[in-house]
């Protein structure tokens, strides 16, 4: 997963262009994307998609020719969607249109002006300190068109129709925790589902623009969305090694916010909770009144919440192959019990013969009573009323390890699926 960050992390990627499209196509070696593209100046409910930004090459040079901001060095020096622009002008004139990070002296921030044009350089506060009173040449090879906005897909079939959706975002450049971790767990998440031999849930995954690109997915989509999503969950700043953290849905008790807490619960114990109130990333359109989705995210390091957040301190360093893969394994855990959290029916009347079955341990130890009680607890709520997770804590048990046992009584013909 680090390896893969690290081929995506010098794409200068945005929420429409080049950048986008590179980073989908190395995606695609690694899952069977589907990429699809929507026209500029398409109404997306309340929105519309914008102009296709490109950037080719931008840089500031004193008098004596030397670069002192260079886009090619790191693409954070650049305001995204930056207009093209070329001239001279002084120091006076050229600050007007730098952006530093006072408190935050030795890194630069990242800036954005998708909306509204605008020409501007990001560069580190000392740097900025340390210009003289010269004469400034700036070059700024961009170009702002009509073309399209791109995403990818990609659809897992599993023994339902009613889906789980995984949803990330590919439109922040050179930012390693709050760009690439999302969409990096994202991909080897969907490897992990594409080898399962049994999904009940079938698996959407996408790979989005934030916030229009969501957007843009909806107003096209959502009216089959809505039949058939049951939950589901943004992947961002996946990679530190920060305290996992929890982002409710807007309704706060929903199937997705159940799995989660009980898995986290159980795998990891001292987890921050967050509100709804404290959403940021495309939770907010996913669970926007008449949308419903119940979409919501586990991270690590809340976004806003760590110092290196939309700056170029968010680098390779910042994310671990530790902390990467601790995201993975708690989303598959979290996954695997969504996939069970279904409500069980039993198909006998009061308790069934286990011994017959074979399930009734001929030696009686404390171990096998442990056993035959937690089978009697569990089967003692299956009334097609109450689902895995309910009973998992109404019995004390962790969900996960109720699986097999699920298996054990379905392949017995004790219970089925509600």
């Amino acid at each position: 997963m680090h390896q893969l960050a690290e081929r995506l992390y010098p794409i200068c990627r945005s929420i429409t262009g080049d950048g986008v499209r590179e980073t989908l196509n190395i995606l695609g070696e690694y899952i069977p994307l589907s990429v699809s593209e929507v026209s500029s100046g398409t109404q997306v409910f309340d929105w519309e998609v914008p102009l296709e930004w490109n950037i080719r090459d931008a840089w500031v040079k004193n008098s004596d020719g030397e670069k002192v901001i260079d886009f090619k060095e790191h693409n954070l020096h650049v305001i995204g969607y930056c207009m093209p622009f070329q001239g001279r002008m002084s120091l006076t004139e050229l600050k007007e249109h730098l952006h530093t990070l006072p408190d935050q002296p030795d890194v630069f921030p990242y800036v954005t002006s998708y909306f509204e044009e605008r020409w501007g350089f990001c560069l580190a506060h000392n740097d900025l300190i340390n210009l003289q009173e010269d004469t400034y040449e700036i070059h700024i090879d961009t170009d702002l068109k009509s073309g399209f906005l791109t995403y990818g897909e990609l659809l897992i079939p599993g023994e339902s129709e009613k889906e789980i959706l995984l949803s990330t975002y590919i439109c922040h450049p050179s930012m390693a925790n709050n760009e690439l971790s999302g969409p990096v767990v994202a991909t080897f998440l969907a490897r992990t589902l594409l080898n399962r031999k049994k999904n009940h849930y079938s698996y959407r995954v996408l790979f989005v623009p934030e916030t229009i690109g969501s957007i843009t997915y909806l107003s096209l989509q959502l009216e089959a969305l809505k039949k058939k999503v049951v939950g589901g969950y943004v992947l961002t700043c996946c990679g530190d090694e920060g305290q996992f953290t929890y982002l409710q849905t807007r309704k706060e008790n929903m199937n997705v916010d159940r799995v989660s807490q009980h898995v986290l619960g159980e795998k990891i114990g001292d987890y921050n909770l967050y509100d709804f109130l404290d959403r940021g990333s495309d939770e907010r359109q996913y669970n926007s009144p008449g949308v419903d989705l119940h979409i919501e995210s586990i991270t690590r390091s809340m976004y806003g919440c760590y110092p290196q957040y939309h700056t170029s301190a968010d680098d390779l360093t910042f994310i671990t192959e530790k902390g990467l893969r601790e995201t993975l394994d708690i989303y598959q855990e979290c996954l695997k019990v969504f996939d069970f959290n279904q409500s069980y029916r039993r198909l006998t009347l009061c308790e069934p013969q286990l011994s017959k079955r074979g399930l009734y341990p001929t030696l009686s130890t404390r171990q096998s009573y442990d056993a035959v009680e937690t089978m009697m607890n569990f089967l003692a709520y299956c009334d097609g009323e109450h689902d895995l997770v309910w009973i998992a804590e109404k019995i004390g048990r962790y969900a996960g390890d109720l699986i097999p046992l699920i298996g054990q009584l379905m392949d017995h013909d004790l219970i089925e699926r509600a």
